[in-house]
């Protein structure tokens, strides 16, 4: 007897219902975004992680003096990789972060839950300018940089999630790339901002009191960028799309929403596995990239190539200005043809040009050196110039901040150890190419990612009314919305005529086995 493919989950593939308030959709229902809102979320967005960068980029760029200061008795090859191993062990605790705050993100909303880390991370960064150096307390110097570090992780573990969330739940359908861009445009403009300030000291200090005292004066900045972090935050209102989730639970029983259980992580991993999945691909080939260009290269040009300090940094600053020129042109584009092709071509990018670009690298010619970090720089823009606004339209609103973060911060951690395991293999077997096969095994996950993720680009988020930049765009958008509801029937049908096909099959296969039961027949 031949055997019958088994029927597949329709619903699964089909996309989330939208919320109405009379049940068929209408113009009024497509929100209308407030420009001067829109404005200030992107602005507080941005610069919060922008701040949260600037700590990285410091961190990069002084891990040489931190390595002196806080390791001295140890070899440079080990201080280098003992500041950066410091560098990675906060991202351990990035997990329970980002399941904190997710929650509370869920629960009481997108701003509030930024200007707690905002806070948090501004506190723990200009401390790590306070510790006293190791020789005037020992051990504690380094175990209280590790706390700082550990205070940073836990806070940015809601940071980067809930920031990307507020900008895609305020921005219009149709600018959700370019708009979203502009919050890996605040991370470059932080990297840029940190590198320069320590070119800048490094310059008029000197080698000896830079690494004396003037490594500290970067973190000290952490102040003042909290503060107008904060304001600006404070001074931001909710998301339209956790207002709507908002009234939505108020038209329910109360009784009801209020005791709604919780969902679990684990019926989050059971029902959202694929988006999951998709969301740690991405961020593990965007974030090791990142790392690996502009946290270790710093090092990899310094101590693996013998450059001067400030000659790699000021290489490094160039390419991270050029970036800044190609983020928005990425997320724009993605608007028009997708964030897909982009993750696609990037990873495709990455594995074939991977090698080619470190042969340029360690050619030892200005020149080659920059294009070789440029063309990898570019690559790079490919994935953060969509990657905040695929991320968020994953998940509906109910939990995007609890999966998003917990996903984010999963994949995180894998990628934090970047700049600690390349220098420890490139240490270990003197092999200058070791970072270019490292990048060329993520490109294999960006392309096995790229495949299997949904395009997003122009279509409301989950569980999300449409939404709109103008009264205009919102009639184009509600014509738009029929034409996928109508494709979306017409798929439901067709599923629905192959299962009617199977079941009939298994209605046959049924009564052959009847047949062959004696009691049965």
């Amino acid at each position: 007897m031949s055997t019958t493919p088994e029927p597949k989950d329709a619903a699964a593939s089909m996309p989330p219902l939208i919320p109405t308030q009379s049940g068929t959709l209408e113009l009024h229902d497509i929100t209308i975004v407030d420009q001067s809102k829109l404005k200030k979320a992107i602005s507080a967005a941005a610069l919060g992680n922008a701040m949260e960068w600037f700590d990285f980029g410091v961190y990069g760029f002084v891990a040489y003096a931190l390595g002196k200061v806080f390791f001295p008795d140890a070899s440079p090859s080990v201080q280098m990789i003992a500041a950066l191993g410091t560098f990675s062990v906060p991202f351990l605790v990035r997990p329970l972060g980002g399941v904190f705050f997710g929650v509370l993100g869920d629960r009481f909303g997108r701003q509030k839950v930024l200007s707690t880390t905002i806070i948090i991370m501004a506190v723990s960064t200009f401390c790590i300018g306070l510790i006293p150096s190791y020789d005037s307390i020992g051990i504690w110097a380094p175990i209280l940089l590790l706390l700082c570090k550990l205070a940073q992780g836990f806070s940015v573990g809601g940071e980067y999630t809930g920031a990307a969330i507020f900008v895609a739940e305020y921005a219009p359908d149709r600018k959700r790339g370019f708009l979203g861009s502009f919050l890996d445009f605040g991370s470059i403009a932080g990297f840029v901002l940190g590198a320069g300030v320590v070119v800048l000291l490094q310059s008029i200090l000197g080698e000896d009191r830079f690494v004396e005292w003037g490594w500290r004066l970067p973190f000290f900045m952490a102040a003042p960028l909290g503060f107008l972090g904060l304001y600006l935050r404070h001074a931001a209102e909710e998301t339209p799309a956790f207002q709507q989730q908002l009234e939505m639970m108020e038209r329910e029983d109360q009784e009801d929403v209020e005791n709604r259980p919780r969902v679990s992580f684990k019926e989050i991993a059971t029902r959202f596995w694929r988006p999951l999945l998709i969301c740690v691909g991405l961020v593990l080939t965007t974030n090791i990239t990142y790392y690996m260009l502009l946290t270790y290269m710093p090092s990899y040009l310094t101590h693996n190539m013998h450059y001067a300090e400030g000659h790699g940094v000021l290489i490094i600053i160039a390419v991270m200005i050029g970036m800044l020129f190609v983020q928005p042109v990425i997320g724009m584009a993605s608007d028009r043809f997708g964030r897909r092709p982009f993750v696609l071509f990037g990873s495709v990018a990455l594995l074939v040009l991977a090698v080619p670009c470190f042969r340029l690298i360690i050619s030892g010619e200005i020149g080659l050196i920059f294009l070789g970090l440029f063309i990898l720089a570019v690559i790079l823009n490919a994935f953060t110039g969509v990657m905040a606004s695929t991320l968020p339209a994953m998940f509906p609103t109910r939990i995007r901040y609890s999966a998003l973060a917990s996903a984010f911060n999963i994949a995180i951690i894998l990628a934090g150890l970047t700049p600690t395991i390349a220098a420890a293999l490139v240490d270990s077997s003197g092999n200058l190419y070791i970072p270019a096969y490292y990048l060329m095994l993520v490109a294999v996950i960006g392309i096995v990612t790229g495949i299997f993720m949904k395009e997003t680009a122009n279509r409301p988020l989950r569980g999300a009314t449409p939404s709109a930049s103008s009264k205009k765009e919102a009639r184009e958008l509600l014509v738009q919305t029929y034409e996928h509801i109508e494709q979306s029937v017409e798929d439901i049908d067709a599923e629905i005529a192959r299962l009617q096909v199977q079941i009939q099959a298994l209605e046959v296969r049924k009564q052959q086995y009847v047949d062959l039961h004696p009691k049965l027949g």
